[in-house]
Parts: C-alpha cells; sequence; structure tokens
C-alpha cells in the first residue's frame, strides 16, 4: 500500500486547533473556582476564535455550539446538568454563542480573503514567469513547449496543442500547423474549429458544453494563432475551483497567442526588409550600370563613328589611337561586366566561396599586370614582406577586389603620388593593404562605402 498517497495529511492541518480547545479547556479548568464565571466564559471564546484559523466555518460553528454546551455542563450552575437559570446565566450562554460564532465567522471570511489572495497572487506570479519565458523564445516550437509544460503545471495532464506557423489555411492542412502532444482525430478536428472560430468550447464556456474536454484558442489582438485541448478527467467535475482554473489556463493560452502573433509579425516585417533590400539592390545596381557603361560607351561609340565616317582622312596614328581608345573602353566595359556578375553572384543567398590555398606573390603580379594598362606613369608600386604563407581565399574575388582598390586609389590620387599594394604577416592573419597619398574618405562617409553601390564625394 502506498501509505504516502493514502495518509490523512488533511487531518494534521487540525492539529493546531485540537491543541487551542485542548489548552482552553485545561486553564478553564486551572481557573474554576480561581475567577468568575464570566471571565472563565472568555476563554471558549477565544479559542473558538483562533481554531477558525485552521478549521472550515461549519465545523468551527459546531465545535462552538458543543463548547458552550460543555462550558453550561462543566462549570454553570448547578453543574453536571443543562439546566439553565434564565435569570442569570442564559444571557451568558446566549452571548458567548453568539460572540463567538460572530467571530469564528469573521476570522473564516477573512481566511478565505487572503486563501484568494494568495491563490490570485500565486496565477498572476505564473502568468509573469511564462511571459518572461516567452519573451526568450524565438520559435513556435519553444513557444508551445513552455505552454504545455505551464498548462500541465496548472492542471495536471499534459494538453495538446496545435500551433500556426504561418497564415491560416482555407483547409485544414496539417503542413500548415504544428502540433505538440497526442490527440486523436476528434480532437484534432476540435483544435482546428477552434483555432478557425477563435473562441473556446466545453463546460462553462457557453460553447459544446456536454465535451469532456476544454478547447482554448491561442488568441491574439484580431484571431487566434493556435489551439489547446485539455481532458476534464484531471480533476473530479464537482470541483468549485475548476472554473478559476479554466480562466487561468485561457490567459495563459491568450499570452501564447500574442507571443506567437509577434512571431509572425517579426517573420512578415523580416520578409518585409528583405524585398525591399532586394529591390533596392536592383533599382542600385541598374542605375551602377547605367551611370558606369554609360561613359565607355560614348567612347566607344565616337571612337568608332570617327573610324566609320572619317576613316579615309584619318592619319594611320589617328585611326590606331581611335582604335586603342575602343580596346580600352571594351576592356573597361569587361571588367565593368566582371564586377556586376560578381556582385551578383555574392548577393544570391547559398553563395559558396571557391577557397583554395593561394600565393599571395601570384595574387598581386596578377593584379598588377591587369592595373598596368592603366597605369601609364607606373606610379602602382608593391611591396611583398619576405616568407609570406599561403592564404586560404578565393583567388578570382580577392584579386578582383584589389584591383578595384588600386583603380579608385589612382583614380582619385593626384598624380606623381605613388600607389602602393603591400602584404604583411600579422600573428594568425596576413593584411593586404592599398594605400594612396588622396583627400581620404569623409568620417560621415566611413560607414557607408561598405554598403552596396555608395559612392563618396571626390
Amino acid at each position: 500500500m502506498d501509505t504516502e498517497h493514502h495518509f490523512p495529511w488533511h487531518a494534521l492541518r487540525r492539529l493546531p486547533a485540537a491543541a487551542v480547545w485542548a489548552a482552553a479547556w485545561a486553564a478553564m479548568l486551572a481557573l474554576d473556582g480561581r475567577v468568575d464565571l464570566a471571565n472563565l466564559a472568555m476563554l471558549p471564546v477565544l479559542a473558538s476564535a483562533l481554531a477558525t484559523l485552521w478549521l472550515p466555518i461549519a465545523p468551527s460553528l459546531l465545535l462552538t455550539l458543543a463548547s458552550v454546551l460543555a462550558f453550561n455542563w462543566a462549570f454553570v450552575p448547578p453543574r453536571h446538568d443543562f439546566t439553565v437559570d434564565l435569570r442569570q446565566d442564559a444571557l451568558l450562554l446566549g452571548a458567548m454563542l453568539l460572540v463567538s460564532a460572530l467571530v469564528a465567522g469573521l476570522v473564516a471570511r477573512q481566511r478565505r480573503l487572503a486563501d484568494s489572495a494568495r491563490h490570485h497572487a500565486a496565477q498572476a506570479e505564473q502568468l509573469r514567469r511564462f511571459a518572461e519565458a516567452l519573451r526568450d523564445a524565438e520559435a513556435p516550437a519553444q513557444q508551445g513547449a513552455l505552454l504545455r509544460q505551464a498548462l500541465q503545471q496548472l492542471w495536471g495532464a499534459e494538453p495538446a496543442l496545435l500551433l500556426l506557423q504561418d497564415a491560416l489555411p482555407d483547409s485544414d492542412d496539417p503542413q500548415a500547423v504544428l502540433n505538440l502532444g497526442t490527440a486523436d482525430a476528434d480532437a484534432r478536428a476540435g483544435l482546428w474549429q477552434c483555432l478557425r472560430q477563435a473562441r473556446a468550447f466545453g463546460p462553462g464556456t457557453g460553447a459544446h458544453g456536454e465535451l469532456r474536454q476544454w478547447y482554448l484558442p491561442l488568441r491574439g489582438r484580431q484571431a487566434a494563432f493556435g489551439a489547446a485541448v485539455l481532458a476534464l478527467d484531471a480533476l473530479p467535475p464537482a470541483t468549485h475551483e475548476v472554473e478559476a482554473l479554466r480562466r487561468q489556463a485561457q490567459a495563459l493560452c491568450d499570452q501564447a497567442g500574442l507571443s506567437l502573433q509577434r512571431l509572425q509579425a517579426q517573420r512578415a516585417a523580416e520578409r518585409a526588409r528583405e524585398q525591399a533590400q532586394a529591390q533596392g539592390v536592383r533599382n542600385a545596381l541598374l542605375a551602377a550600370i547605367s551611370h558606369d557603361y554609360r561613359t565607355p560607351l560614348a567612347a566607344i561609340l565616337g571612337a568608332a563613328t570617327s573610324l566609320l565616317e572619317q576613316g579615309e582622312r584619318l592619319t594611320p596614328a589617328q585611326r590606331g589611337r581611335l582604335a586603342r581608345s575602343i580596346v580600352d573602353e571594351t576592356t573597361m566595359l569587361s571588367r565593368l561586366t566582371d564586377n556586376t556578375l560578381q556582385l551578383a553572384r555574392l548577393d544570391a543567398p547559398g553563395v559558396q566561396l571557391r577557397l583554395d590555398w593561394e600565393s599571395a606573390e601570384e595574387i598581386v603580379g596578377a593584379v598588377l599586370r591587369r592595373v598596368r594598362p592603366h597605369d601609364p606613369g607606373r606610379r602602382v608600386r608593391a611591396w611583398l614582406a619576405p616568407g609570406l604563407p599561403l592564404l586560404r581565399c578565393d583567388a578570382l574575388l580577392l584579386a578582383q577586389l584589389l584591383e578595384n582598390l588600386v583603380d579608385n586609389a589612382l583614380k582619385y590620387s593626384e598624380a606623381p603620388a605613388p600607389v602602393e599594394l603591400a602584404v604583411q604577416p600579422r600573428p594568425g592573419h596576413v593584411v593586404l593593404a592599398v594605400r594612396d597619398r588622396g583627400p581620404g574618405v569623409a568620417p560621415g562617409w566611413r560607414e557607408k562605402v561598405f554598403e552596396v553601390f555608395q559612392r563618396g564625394e571626390p
């Protein structure tokens, strides 16, 4: 036999009341004959008030009545008889009974109020802790697990949950929701109806009172974002606290619903930001293409038109300069196209860099070979520290990055100031730097220049 389960723990709560009455009767027997009857009568009144702190009101009143009768039997003349002298003792016994009943009633009422206040404080504390836990949860599954835990602590049985993962589908689609806990086909159908109608079902809810479950919606501000089902077998149907527990369970579900709505709003805002960012990148890409391609295309068109219309009147040297201009501008267009393609590649989701062990000397050599045609004054100088380690990188992207930096340095620094391309080892990494003698980047632009298609004032 499980003695812990069957031990009458409720009897222990009556021991202080029994001790109070025992002490009161011991005091009355000890004071009998030493104090008058009216003072002696104060002891059972006091004992009745104190015993009510631990006893329900009905047993307390019965015990008070029994104590008045016993007091009449033991101490009121004639003793050991229930006969009462109406002129001498009836008023005393009636006052004892009335005052004891009034005090017991007031104490019992205050105890009920104190118990109710403690109960409401415990519920408020549970809601506060649950809200703090929801605030740290970043996924519907985490929030659903927290709600299941809170409902199980409240109700004593594991609930089943149905949580929306995104917008409410037109039909019951299992892929659109997250199911937590075990629910049969009828319970799942009830959860879907509770979710769609955003109202509670079950006894005391005003809808489908014949059910033996509660279906509670996880309500947000305008709609439900999930539903929970609780079996009513966990508590007896006649328990007077069932309705209060249902209200507390609904409050927990509503907190979870608001939190799920917040998560959906955050995801929608993130999608909107991503779409706006993608649209901004596309707009900036088109603007950059139209701006940067205009100059070389105009130069190519001008040179080609001159060759076509005036080729016979031009000297060989002039035709050569026009041809070289076409080649140079076409090379520039090719580089711009490569940059644009690389940018589109890097901006694509799931991009993977082609990493390999590369030589810093070979990367710098490739950069110098590509920038020399644009550096007739030989301003670009390279300085590489001896004994450089291999670099694990995407050599094509790194060379293109350095080439763009060198081109900018040549463009925005005055000749004959040198442009230096330096490579130096550092503990755990290697520094590749491009230095020039230009005006530099204004303080207000030092963060913006790392954004896509930003161009500072020259």
